[in-house]
């Protein structure tokens, strides 16, 4: 009669939930803490910066790279790698925050090169392991000048914060 009741409660307890899974980008999705800068110089000025890497909603091989208007105002969708985790651009007139009614607040285009998430190898402000990101950008407004978007993954302590 034990064993019954036992049998009982633990099957009658158990749920059957789908296996929702993670999506293809799961990897290389991030909130990012990123600095903007040439020959590690932050030209602009600007210090971390948030920026986000998601996957699509077709959930395929790209990701979108979005600095959410925080740093230089681009959100592009990318080639992704997620075996390597690497990713890169390759359409042109590419930036979903450009527009042509005010053309010089954002850049049409954003390159971004030599993409890569590195697992673990991060600190964040406090000192906490994190991954971290590295990307080379070139924006259509400013042809010929490679800058390096580099940092650690956010997170979300108080600490870390910037």
């Amino acid at each position: 009669m034990i064993l019954g009741v036992t049998v009982f409660l633990f099957t009658s307890c158990k749920k059957n939930l789908p296996d929702v899974g993670g999506t293809s980008a799961e990897k290389v999705a991030n909130e990012w803490w990123v600095t903007l800068t040439i020959n590690n110089v932050d030209v602009y000025g600007i210090g971390h910066s948030k920026l986000v890497t998601s996957n699509t909603a077709d959930n395929d091989s790209k990701i979108w790279i979005d600095d959410q208007k925080n740093g230089y105002g681009f959100k592009v969708k990318a080639d992704a790698d997620f075996s390597n985790l690497t990713f890169s651009t390759t359409a042109p007139d590419n930036n979903l925050y450009y527009n042509p009614a005010n053309p010089p607040a954002f850049p049409k285009s954003v390159k971004v090169t030599e993409g890569k998430v590195l697992l673990g190898l991060g600190r964040s402000k406090s000192g906490n392991v994190t991954d971290s990101i590295y990307m080379k950008v070139e924006f259509s407004d400013d042809p010929g000048t490679i800058y390096e978007v580099k940092g650690h993954a956010r997170t979300k302590f108080i600490e870390d914060e910037y």
